[in-house]
């Protein structure tokens, strides 16, 4: 061997050696630093859960009309539909009538709009007198009704949240969030419950208390208008806080709670946290089985994409992904990397309620054969 072999398989030796004791002391780094973060994380969150302890966790809005008798529902369809389509042309909602038993369904993308019919067709029915004129003047009256409630809703929840000064118009925007739900979890209860989560962690960080109220409180209120209006609800809340005389710094809080904006303070971020925990909240938020399948597709296919990736399994209804990786191909440093890289991925591309583990397994096989 030469002296320039015997220099080049030393430096091979020594750079493995190196590259295997860097990733021993990055994983090491990484566990002390996880660890005591998880743990001061941990501490602080379950005190400001502790102290906030809401009494219910999602309250959930229906759009069944129930009957006191199958025979109702030739009263409410008419001779040839003129009271159905009275009724639906008044109310802008879709009543869907089949063989569901004492049952009506009122179908209508605005919540408002389908609390108000269905106010209404349930006092039409218990009155018995089910013709158009009538029909009309009894939604005008419900639509009162449920502008009333969601002034008296929008009262209370800032009550609730110890928020004061707001504009009027603010309040009616944020009483709309009474019919309107996310995941199954109501939103006036999730605004309220964020509200003072955001204030329990404000006083624990010295973050300004007054501004992460407001900002939580007001967080979501463009889901109150985002079906008549074109634009993200966090833009659109935005925007309406602003015309409505908001400082700045909690406007910038509202447009930045999911990243379209850039983030200003260190409020914006606790309003961002304080949503995020109302939401993961174990039985806060449920979803459809299309969208959970959707959303576990999505992850392995996030995973699969990566080059030197064998296999990989959502887990834990798609809280956790797991990832096996070829042993020739990636090795220990890699796995790390590999790990970052897909996390980092999952948080530019997806949404999801709470965090997503990801799980790299790196498996050598030696197989050999007694003959």
């Amino acid at each position: 061997m030469t002296t320039e072999e015997a220099r080049g398989v030393l430096l091979a030796e020594v750079e493995k050696d190196a590259r295997n004791d860097m990733a021993r002391i990055i994983r090491q780094i990484e566990a002390e630093a996880h660890e005591e973060g998880d743990r001061r994380a941990s501490k602080l969150i379950a005190e400001a859960i502790q102290r906030v302890a809401s009494e219910h966790v999602a309250e959930i809005t229906t759009s069944v009309v129930a009957l006191p008798a199958d025979e109702m529902k030739g009263r409410i369809i008419g001779r040839n539909g003129r009271n159905i389509h009275a009724f639906e042309q008044a109310a802008g909602v879709d009543v869907i009538v089949d063989d569901t038993p004492e049952a009506v369904t009122i179908s209508c993308f605005d919540p408002v709009r389908r609390e108000v019919a269905r106010r209404a067709l349930a006092k039409l029915i218990l009155d018995g007198r089910i013709h158009p004129a009538y029909i009309e003047k009894v939604l005008k009256t419900e639509q009162k009704e449920v502008e009333r409630d969601m002034n008296d809703a929008g009262e209370q929840a800032a009550f609730d949240a110890g928020v004061s000064g707001l504009h009027i118009e603010i309040i009616k925007m944020l009483g709309r969030l009474k019919y309107r739900t996310s995941y199954g979890q109501n939103q006036l209860t999730h605004a309220v419950e964020v509200s003072k989560l955001a204030s329990v962690l404000a006083a624990e960080l010295g973050a300004d208390i007054e501004t992460c109220k407001t900002a939580a409180l007001l967080h979501d209120l463009g889901k109150a208008m985002d079906f008549n209006m074109e634009g993200t609800h966090a833009q659109l809340g935005a925007d309406f806080a602003k015309r409505h005389g908001v400082n700045a710094k909690i406007v910038n809080a509202i447009a930045s709670h999911h990243h379209e904006v850039d983030q200003e303070s260190v409020e914006a971020v606790n309003v961002e946290s304080a949503d995020a925990i109302s939401g993961a909240l174990p039985g806060a938020r449920r979803e459809s089985l299309e969208q959970y399948l959707k959303r576990v597709k999505s992850l392995e296919e996030i995973a699969d994409s990566y080059k030197g990736v064998n296999q990989s399994y959502a887990l834990q209804a798609g809280r956790e992904v797991r990832i096996f990786v070829k042993p020739e191909d990636i090795d220990d440093l890699d796995s790390i990397r590999l790990a970052r890289d897909i996390a980092k991925k999952i948080e530019e591309t997806m949404q999801y309620p709470g965090q997503i583990k990801v799980t790299v397994i790196r498996e050598t096989r030696a197989v050999d054969y007694a003959k």
